[in-house]
């Protein structure tokens, strides 16, 4: 199972959820948000992680040419786009960067064309991102077939264990769910580790049933797939 810790915002708190077992960390660079973070911030924190720890750049509406930018200049493994960005634009970053996450609010019909961007990943969230605030999980169903599905909205160590059940996502995001206080943008130790052990247990047990994903990929090998250098 996928795990990726967003809104980080602080070299300690990058560290620690790499240290209990993260395997991607999101930093968000969306203007006005409470948990935004300089590039050149992001940079310093980014040279201290594991090689094998996957990094993303969370843009909102933001220039394509600029998300491009701002990934490659400081050693981003991918871009997160959360805003209402149209399929030639998602199309423009992915020919230009690794690794491509596009999120929807839950029951957005766009989600639809997701396919024709060409993320390698798709999120889907609450209305209000960042809210900590759930949707209704059978919403998850308008996901097209064979996509990656990465569930955020709400999450936390209380309700990840049912959501993963009730879902069966490639991966979670968190955000709120394991911070100290609500939009802080500092994470919670005891509440990071919690989630963190409870999806991969939950995972264990799924794992067991022999499921997997539409497209034949083992639900939870995110490296699965030859990605490009």
């Amino acid at each position: 199972m996928f795990v990726k810790i967003c809104g980080v915002t602080n070299e300690e708190d990058a560290l620690l959820a790499v240290a209990l077992g993260a395997d991607a960390l999101g930093f968000n660079f969306v203007s006005g948000s409470p948990r935004q973070v300089t590039p050149s911030d992001v940079e310093f924190i980014v040279r201290r992680l594991p090689a094998a720890v996957t990094t993303f750049g969370v843009f909102r509406d933001e220039r394509p040419k600029k998300v491009v930018e701002i990934v490659h200049s400081i050693g981003l493994g991918g871009a997160q786009l959360h805003g209402r960005e149209p399929v030639s634009e998602v199309r423009y970053v992915k020919e230009r960067v690794p690794l491509v996450i596009q999120a929807f609010a839950a029951g957005d019909p766009s989600i639809t064309t997701v396919r024709e961007g060409g993320a390698d990943i798709v999120m889907m969230d609450a209305a209000q991102p960042g809210s900590g605030r759930v949707f209704d999980w059978a919403l998850a169903e308008g996901v097209p077939p064979g996509m990656r599905l990465l569930l955020a909205g709400g999450l936390t160590p209380e309700n990840v264990a049912e959501a993963i059940t009730r879902v069966r996502p490639f991966g979670v995001d968190v955000a709120t769910g394991v911070e100290t206080e609500r939009g802080s943008g500092r994470k919670d130790p005891a509440r990071l580790r919690r989630f963190i052990e409870t999806v991969r247990s939950t995972a264990e047990e799924l794992g067991s049933d022999g499921w997997v994903q539409d497209d034949g990929i083992e639900a939870y090998d995110w490296q699965v797939d030859e990605r490009p250098a």
